[in-house]
């Protein structure tokens, strides 16, 4: 097996995470003109968060100050099989080259969400840019116990205020209850341009339009192949459901308990270095679950959270 080649890649944000940036490669170097997120190889006895430092010191001239571990991708190029460890980069200081900068031909702002407007980009980039559309705040319904109408008022009001990924769970509730329920929180999410994502009802969420499908623990242990949806997610409780997930090409993935939850006072949750333990080197999104609030969104990121997803402070 070839030497495995390991690189820091920066997923430069926006203040408001609306832009990323792409860099160009150089005349000269492998994949000249591709675009790419930019970084570089780890050196011996560097971290990756060394390295990335250091890396878009060199490369575009700023002094990164706010970074977080994301997702690591494994890929195999003709001449090098490196692994990616991208992380986000949400403020530096100095001002990065546009019109000329240090070590690309050039780079370019993107809208977060969007088709990316420059070609062609590296191949191992692809599930990158589809991760970076996902929302990271996940709001879980709770109809059954907060009742149906006042779910929907609330989820109005979360819409307004910028929700945009919604897992509609509600399992217990009658059928037909549970489809009224559907097709009403999917009226919402269309007037806002929200992500609705069914918790384990296939056909559910193809008679009403959803976005996609979110598997429990149970339906993931047992499931072969990826469901045939735009987005699919999983709930986890290991490493080895989180690797399932990935092996499986779903698109992201919950882990909790997290915290103690109003439901399991008694549980401590994991706590927040045994979550940033069981997400290292994760290949796909992961949300933080149990005992959430919005205002833990940074601090989940720096453990290496993709996100929160909340099923009551949302």
């Amino acid at each position: 097996m070839s030497k495995i080649v390991e690189v820091a890649a920066a997923v430069m944000l926006r203040a408001d995470s609306s832009e990323f940036l792409l860099a160009q490669r150089p005349e000269g170097k492998v994949y000249a003109g591709y675009w790419e997120f930019p970084g570089g190889k780890v050196e011996p006895g560097e971290s990756v968060r060394d390295a990335l430092i250091r890396e878009l010191q060199e490369e575009l001239g700023i002094t990164v100050t706010a970074c977080s571990p994301w997702l690591t991708r494994q890929f195999t190029y003709p001449h090098a099989t490196v692994r990616l460890n991208f992380w986000r980069v949400t403020a530096w200081t100095g001002e990065i080259g546009i019109t000329a900068p240090l070590e690309h031909a050039a780079v370019h702002w993107l809208k977060t969400g969007k088709t990316a407007d420059v070609a062609p980009i590296l191949p191992a980039n692809d599930p990158i840019l589809k991760a970076l559309a996902l929302p990271t705040q996940m709001a879980i319904t709770n109809a059954e116990q907060e009742g149906v109408e006042r779910q929907l008022e609330r989820l109005e009001e979360a819409l307004h205020a910028g929700l945009r990924l919604i897992q509609l769970r509600d399992k217990t509730l009658s059928p037909a209850h549970r489809l009224w329920f559907a097709e009403a929180v999917m009226q919402l999410a269309r007037s806002h341009d929200a992500l609705v994502v069914v918790n384990d009802d296939a056909e559910l969420a193809q008679r009403i339009g959803a976005a996609g499908l979110h598997l429990s623990a149970t339906t993931l242990s047992t499931c072969k192949e990826r469901p045939d949806f735009a987005w699919v997610g999983a709930s986890c409780h290991s490493t080895e459901e989180i690797a399932h997930a990935g092996e499986l090409g779903l698109d992201y993935a919950l882990l909790g308990p997290v915290l103690a939850t109003p439901t399991h006072p008694d549980n401590p949750g994991l706590g927040w270095a045994e979550f940033a333990r069981l997400t290292a080197g994760n290949t796909l999104p992961v949300f933080a679950l149990g005992g959430m609030r919005p205002d833990m969104l940074g601090e989940a990121q720096q453990q290496g959270a993709h996100g929160i997803a909340l099923m009551r402070g949302w």
